[in-house]
């Protein structure tokens, strides 16, 4: 009988623990660089509580663009859009490294520098 309601409170403690976990937010502060396309950059701090990139940026409107078969297609940053009759668009790095994942699916990392920066040239 006691291993049944040391068994029964146990499992009481694990579940609201679980509870309490589930409801707390991270938040993550990032710094993002746009690098315009004559060249100018601008760095902006993004303090968020989104797992992904794309939603944080999106939340801060930073970012327009339209939905794609992999997620959020950007098309504008900061205001600068990219022409695709000039081959614009674009590039996402995180500390100047490639990105292999769309914005969408990028996780945010506190502290991390991601950087945008409008490229020319479809190769």
């Amino acid at each position: 009988m006691k291993k049944r309601v040391l068994a029964l409170a146990l499992a009481l403690v694990m579940v609201l623990a679980l509870c309490a976990c589930g409801g707390k937010t991270t938040s993550a502060t990032v710094t993002v660089t746009v690098v315009h396309g004559d060249g100018s950059s601008k760095d902006f701090t993004v303090k968020t509580d989104k797992e992904m990139l794309g939603e944080a940026l999106t939340d801060e409107k930073l970012v327009d663009g339209e939905d794609g078969p992999y997620g959020l297609f950007i098309k504008t940053v900061d205001g600068e859009t990219a022409d695709d009759a000039k081959q614009e668009w674009w590039c996402l790095t995180k500390g100047g490294e490639s990105v292999e994942t769309g914005v969408d699916s990028t996780p945010v990392e506190d502290g991390a520098t991601y950087e945008l920066t409008l490229t020319t040239g479809w190769e």
